[in-house]
C-alpha cells in the first residue's frame, strides 16, 4: 500500500503542479462561465412565463432538472474528452521515456502502480467535477436549494468519471504513444454512451433489458436526479475494477518480456 502511496502522491503533484491542468481547469470554468448564467436567465424567464400564463407559484418549478441537470450533461460530455487528456501520459509517456522500466525493476507490485496512477488520476477528476460544483454553491447565495439530490447528482458524475479514468488508464497502459491513447479513450468513452441506444433499436425485449442494464446512462439517470441505487452502484463499481484489473494485467506482462 505504501508504493500506492508513493505513486499517488507523485501523480497527484504531476497534474496539480502542471500548468496543463490548470489551463484544463481554466477552459471548463470558460464553458460553464459561458453556459451557466445563460442556463439561469433561461430558468428564471420560464419561471415568470409559467407564472403569468399558468398562475402557479414559482416555487413549484424545479431548479435541479431546470438547470442543474443541464449543467451535468454538460459536465459529462466534457469529461468524455477531458479525462483521456489527464490520463492519456500515465502509462504511455513512462514507457516513451523509458522510466516505465525502472517503476517495474522497483519494490512495488503491478496492482500498486495501476492504483496509485488511478487514484491520482481520480484526484484530478475530482478537481474538475467541484470546480463545476462551485456553480451551484455560488447560486445558493441567491436561492434556497435542495442540496441532497444535488450532491447525488454530482457524486454521480463523479463516478462515472472514475470510470472514464479506469478504462482510459487502461487505454494508456496499451501503448507508449500519449496522442494513440487519447484517441483510444475517446473512442472508448463515447463507444460506452451508444449501448444505450441499442435499447431503443431492438425489438426483442429481452436485447432490450440487457442493453439497458449495461447502459452507462441508464444507471446514471438515477443518480443525477438524486437517487441512490445500489444495482447502479455495483455496475459503476464493477467497470472501475474490471478496467483496473486490465490495467494491471498489462503491466504485469511487461515484467516478462
Amino acid at each position: 500500500m505504501n508504493g500506492s502511496m508513493i505513486i499517488l502522491k507523485k501523480e497527484l503533484k504531476g497534474f496539480y503542479f502542471n500548468p496543463t491542468y490548470w489551463i484544463i481547469c481554466f477552459l471548463v470554468s470558460l464553458v460553464f462561465s459561458w453556459i451557466y448564467p445563460l442556463q439561469l436567465y433561461g430558468f428564471a424567464q420560464l419561471l415568470m412565463n409559467y407564472v403569468a400564463q399558468q398562475g402557479i407559484p414559482a416555487n413549484q418549478l424545479n431548479i435541479h432538472y431546470g438547470v442543474f441537470l443541464r449543467q451535468l450533461s454538460y459536465l459529462n460530455l466534457i469529461l468524455i474528452f477531458v479525462v483521456p487528456a489527464l490520463t492519456m501520459k500515465l502509462f504511455a509517456e513512462e514507457k516513451k521515456l523509458r522510466t516505465f522500466d525502472l517503476l517495474l525493476t522497483s519494490p512495488v507490485t503491478s496492482l500498486q502502480i495501476v492504483l496509485g496512477k488511478y487514484l491520482a488520476a481520480l484526484g484530478a477528476v475530482a478537481g474538475i467535477v467541484f470546480l463545476a460544483l462551485t456553480y451551484p454553491l455560488a447560486t445558493a447565495a441567491l436561492a434556497k436549494l435542495n442540496w441532497g439530490p444535488l450532491l447525488v447528482a454530482f457524486l454521480g458524475i463523479f463516478i462515472v468519471g472514475g470510470v472514464y479514468a479506469a478504462m482510459n488508464l487502461f487505454c494508456s497502459a496499451l501503448t507508449e504513444n500519449s496522442l494513440v491513447a487519447y484517441v483510444m479513450s475517446v473512442i472508448l468513452n463515447v463507444s460506452i454512451w451508444f449501448i444505450g441506444i441499442g435499447a431503443e433499436v431492438v425489438d426483442s425485449e429481452v436485447a432490450r433489458k440487457i442493453f439497458e442494464h449495461v447502459s452507462l446512462s441508464t444507471h446514471l439517470s438515477s443518480l443525477v436526479e438524486g437517487t441512490i441505487r445500489t444495482n447502479g452502484l455495483v455496475f459503476f463499481g464493477s467497470l472501475i475494477v474490471l478496467f483496473c484489473f486490465l490495467a494491471e494485467r498489462v503491466v504485469e506482462s511487461s515484467r516478462w518480456r
